[in-house]
């Protein structure tokens, strides 16, 4: 009995934090930085990426400065040309107005032209940070592209002394990437799995919490079906024609669960 008692408690404190994580992401909103590339006449351009950083807030001040989770290392920006783009990082912040984005360079950065490779100086890149300019207001439960448009022709100068330097011109495009249904069920007890379909097709799942609320993103915009399938003492049900928009949270309000 006393292993069935720890077994239980042991389950009560996951079911806390996976409940508290789920409450907690409902209330931010997700950004994703992205770099592409305008093409160039070199072979090559890397850049060493160390990090990328949003400011949260007006102003400049050191504390509204937030660090993505970065994949960082080299990247030959000539390879990110003509509608392709790579993923730089991501980061879930509480939702309302970011004003730059920080791009860190380290001092691996290299230029290949002619067959030879030259280094590339970027003395901006590697002290401070390379600034630039957003402003993007961010909705809760909404995901975020910021695209970084490197202009690699204008970006590369050549020097009177031979020597190649990175001047970024880079232009930023932030744009909301999906929708989102939210909702909460009464009763509680009802614990149903929630779908949202499209046609025949069930883009997203999801389950009530502790509370009874309920998040469905990452949807394209459209119309859809939210079927909820509760456990074995309640009636599933559906809402129909629900409608989603990018950029914009759904809510579907309080939906309630017939007992059998």
């Amino acid at each position: 009995m006393k292993h069935v008692g720890l077994i239980l408690v042991v389950m009560g404190i996951f079911a806390f934090v996976a409940t508290s994580c789920d409450s907690d992401e409902k209330k931010n909103a997700r950004v994703q930085v992205w770099l592409t590339d305008a093409p160039g006449d070199f072979q090559e351009v890397n850049i060493d990426v160390e990090g990328v950083e949003v400011h949260v807030g007006d102003g400049d001040d050191d504390a509204g400065w937030k660090s993505l989770s970065v994949r960082g290392g080299v990247y030959n920006l000539l390879a990110l040309t003509n509608g392709l783009d790579t993923l730089l990082g991501e980061i879930s912040i509480p939702p309302g107005e970011i004003s730059q984005i920080r791009l860190k360079l380290g001092s691996d950065n290299t230029l290949k032209v002619g067959d030879k490779v030259f280094d590339l100086d970027v003395p901006s890149g590697q002290q401070s940070g390379l600034k630039l300019q957003v402003h993007q207001t961010l909705v809760e439960d909404i995901t975020y592209k910021i695209l970084l448009d490197f202009d690699v022709a204008r970006s590369v100068l050549l020097t009177g002394s031979g020597q190649y330097k990175l001047k970024p011109v880079i232009r930023t495009i932030p744009e909301a990437q999906d929708g989102a249904i939210r909702g909460v069920v009464s009763p509680v007890a009802s614990t149903p799995a929630v779908y949202a379909i499209q046609e025949t097709d069930t883009l997203a799942t999801a389950y009530t919490d502790a509370t009874g609320h309920f998040l469905l993103r990452g949807l394209v915009a459209g119309m859809y079906t939210v079927s909820f399938v509760p456990n074995s003492g309640f009636e599933s049900t559906q809402k129909e024609n629900v409608s989603v928009e990018i950029g914009q949270v759904t809510d579907l309000g309080t939906v309630e669960i017939i007992p059998h």
